[in-house]
């Protein structure tokens, strides 16, 4: 199995991107914007996993064409935004991601990828504000409490956010629970974690936990009907791949991409699946015009895998 090692890149907000906190429907969240160059690209709305700070995603954003403008947040008490006063689910909390959006000035539609839990998230904002979700992409990410599951093990290692408070904790879990790269090279898995990187209260990891504890997308999938790219490793401990494959055939309209590694690969292996993100994306918007100074014989490859179904 090839492996692809992860490119150096900074964790923090790169030049160029907007950091502020805002509140939206009475909750205070910290908001990231990379000002895109293109106005007619639809804006990237990334919803994050489980106890990560939107720096966690910096990678990804780095590797995504500079032409479109990315929004990533954290989670009431999570990175830098503070704890919750009440708990939240994730039904209440669409409604506060949609009045950010506006908050913002992102009044039109936009593009969502949820990974992880936030691919739970996604699938909630798409089918409850449908008009404002134009592409769905679902990254690493299952249909909830009715899904395959983990491996108990597995399981436990997710119940405590300390992977993400203790470097050295994260490199002896890493390969058990993210597979991947991370199998052979577990001290990658405490610099995507813990780089640079913001940390909450512990209690806001709970709340997030608790938020999506009961639900699930199985019941409302089929009217999501938006175009969805489902991603999701061959080596996957958290959302075994199988998960993937049933999303992909209950969506109305999905497509599976399912690439050779783990649970963290869009961050780990970045160059790699964003070409694939982005080709998806791209698909719904008018083509680009090609530059004229490129010779007519020259043709611009695209790097990444391939789905393999």
């Amino acid at each position: 199995m090839h492996r692809a090692r992860m490119s150096s890149t900074s964790r923090r907000p790169a030049r160029g991107e907007h950091v502020r906190t805002i509140t939206a429907s009475g909750r205070t969240l910290r908001t990231s914007v990379r000002a895109g160059t293109d106005e007619s690209a639809p804006p990237l709305l990334l919803m994050n996993g489980i106890g990560a700070s939107l720096e966690v995603l910096q990678p990804f954003v780095d590797a995504l064409d500079k032409r479109r403008t990315v929004i990533r947040f954290d989670v009431p008490g999570v990175g830098g935004s503070p704890r919750p006063v009440v708990p939240y689910v994730l039904s209440t909390f669409t409604p506060v991601v949609s009045a950010l959006l506006d908050r913002l000035g992102f009044r039109g539609q936009v593009d969502v990828l949820g990974l992880s839990w936030g691919g739970g998230l996604a699938q909630q904002f798409a089918v409850q504000h449908r008009r404002r979700c134009r592409r769905l992409v679902l990254a690493a990410t299952g249909t909830g409490s009715l899904m395959v599951p983990a491996h108990p093990r597995v399981l436990g290692r997710m119940l405590t956010p300390r992977r993400h408070r203790d470097p050295e904790y994260a490199r002896l879990i890493a390969g058990q629970i993210y597979g991947g790269t991370m199998r052979d090279e577990p001290e990658r898995a405490a610099q995507v974690l813990h780089s640079a990187s913001r940390l909450g209260p512990r209690r806001g990891y709970y709340y997030q936990l608790a938020a999506s504890t009961g639900w699930s997308s199985l019941p409302f999938l089929r009217l999501i009907r938006q175009p969805t790219l489902v991603i999701a490793g061959d080596d996957d401990p958290i959302v075994p791949v199988v998960n993937a494959r049933i999303m992909a055939r209950l969506l109305p309209d999905a497509r599976l991409h399912v690439y050779h590694g783990g649970h963290i690969a869009l961050i780990s292996e970045a160059p790699q699946l964003a070409p694939v993100v982005e080709e998806f994306l791209d698909e719904g918007t008018a083509p680009r015009p090609a530059p004229t100074s490129t010779p007519r014989t020259a043709r611009a490859g695209r790097s990444g895998s391939r789905p393999t179904s």
